[in-house]
């Protein structure tokens, strides 16, 4: 079916919106065909009921653990040792990545450790990480520092070089110091750049604490997952790998929205002064 061309802006306006919800209706239409399908299978014995559980059971199983108040215990831990590892990872990346701006030469220096350090298998040495530094909160959340850490620094160290050159240049015109480009033009020209990186780094933190829990803890949604497939409850195990993707994604979606919003600001910016200077 042809499209009708766009006349106007308030036509490709409700184009957008028309669009926007059509992605919406899709979305929701495969989590019900893919849950839907999955209970049909099920209960029609093509999927094996010990092996992958059903929605139905699952939902009951989240309701009881819901109604004893068990479930919001080990989310809040995890929650808890996600957004600490998160937050650590990320303003220690961050910190890193700005010296080594300000200090081109360090970077030349370290850059190769850096990406050694970056291919190394984490998850495969958190073991020894946790034995180094002790089991508990503090070796998990260690775990889910040094996922995101490294990635931190190389990704907000590229973004930092990659600002308009052009504008940089015109700053040292003015005799700005490299502090000042960095306050006055890089940090400001990648704020939603940041948020992509902290969007990264969701996953990378989650990732991070689900192998410590798994590994140490006697709480959180990994001990839940890990007891549930040592006691052969695969309906625990579904549960909380649903939780954990629920989750994941409302954090992600709400810096979506954050990022959304600093783009639209720059972009709004942008037309204001282009206004001023075609005055």
């Amino acid at each position: 079916m042809k499209r009708k061309p766009i006349k106007n802006l308030k036509d490709y306006q409700k184009r957008q919106r028309v669009d926007h919800l059509i992605t919406i209706l899709f979305r929701v239409f495969i989590i019900i065909a893919f849950f839907g399908l999955w209970e049909l299978g099920s209960y029609t014995g093509f999927l094996s009921e010990f092996l992958v559980s059903k929605p139905t059971a699952i939902f009951d199983l989240f309701i009881t653990y819901m109604k004893s108040g068990e479930l919001l215990k080990h989310v809040g831990i995890s929650l808890y040792e996600t957004f600490l590892g998160l937050a650590i990872g990320t303003i220690s990346g961050l910190i890193i990545a700005i010296v080594l701006y300000l200090f081109p030469k360090a970077y030349e220096i370290l850059d190769p450790y850096l990406v050694v350090l970056n291919a190394l298998p984490k998850t495969a040495l958190a073991p020894v990480l946790i034995i180094w530094i002790g089991t508990g909160v503090k070796g998990i959340v260690a775990v889910s520092v040094t996922l995101s850490i490294v990635v931190t620094i190389i990704s907000a160290y590229t973004y930092f070089i990659g600002v308009d050159k052009e504008k940089v240049r015109m700053l040292k015109t003015m005799n700005a110091n490299k502090l000042q480009i960095l306050t006055k033009l890089v940090l400001p020209q990648n704020y939603a750049n940041l948020v992509s990186i902290v969007k990264i780094n969701i996953g990378l933190a989650w990732v991070g604490v689900i192998v410590g829990e798994f590994l140490v803890s006697r709480g959180g949604i990994g001990y839940l997952v890990v007891y549930g497939g040592q006691v052969f409850k695969l309906d625990l195990v579904m549960m909380g790998v649903i939780i954990l993707a629920v989750i994941a994604f409302l954090m992600y979606e709400v810096l979506n929205l954050i990022e959304k919003y600093l783009k639209h600001d720059k972009s709004q910016r942008k037309r204001k002064k282009k206004g001023k200077n075609e005055k």
